[in-house]
């Protein structure tokens, strides 16, 4: 567990502080992270720790809101009046979304929903960061071009 705490700290905290902004809310939640990591370790399956660590930071994070009904920056926000975009814009923009296949849909919302690094992507699906940002460079083109067809 050591080894997991030393290697994959800076990735655990680094998503949680893109997540919060705070960089004691972070830490905090990192290693409420790693204590649950630590409890779980005989369940985990040898996946990849990178992901199984994230999951889990993810979820410690899905419960601090829930718990503390706080607010957390995200990236692209889930209201149309919050971003100032008509309704109509919002509509078509999740159509095209749920078009796209599934790889490409889980890529998009994994990055701009979700506000995972292509390094997290990367360590979460076992690939290399540079075939992420490819696969990415592709799901952004197939949804421009699904976008500008349906305008």
């Amino acid at each position: 567990m050591e080894r997991l705490y030393r290697e994959h700290w800076p990735l655990v905290c680094g998503y949680l502080l893109r997540r919060t902004r705070d960089p004691h809310l972070a830490q905090d939640l990192a290693q409420d992270t790693f204590v649950k990591a630590t409890r779980a370790l005989l369940g985990w399956r040898g996946e990849s720790p990178a992901a199984w660590l994230l999951s889990i930071a993810r979820n410690v994070l899905i419960d601090h809101v829930r718990r503390n009904r706080v607010e957390l920056a995200l990236p692209v926000p889930d209201e149309p009046a919050a971003a100032g975009e008509p309704i109509a814009d919002t509509v078509a923009v999740r159509d095209v979304l749920d078009r796209l296949p599934d790889g490409q849909r889980r890529l998009l919302a994994l990055v701009y929903f979700d506000g995972f690094s292509l390094a997290e992507v990367a360590a979460m699906t076992g690939r290399s960061t540079s075939s992420i940002k490819t696969a990415l460079w592709r799901a952004r083109a197939a949804f421009a071009e699904m976008y500008g067809a349906t305008r």
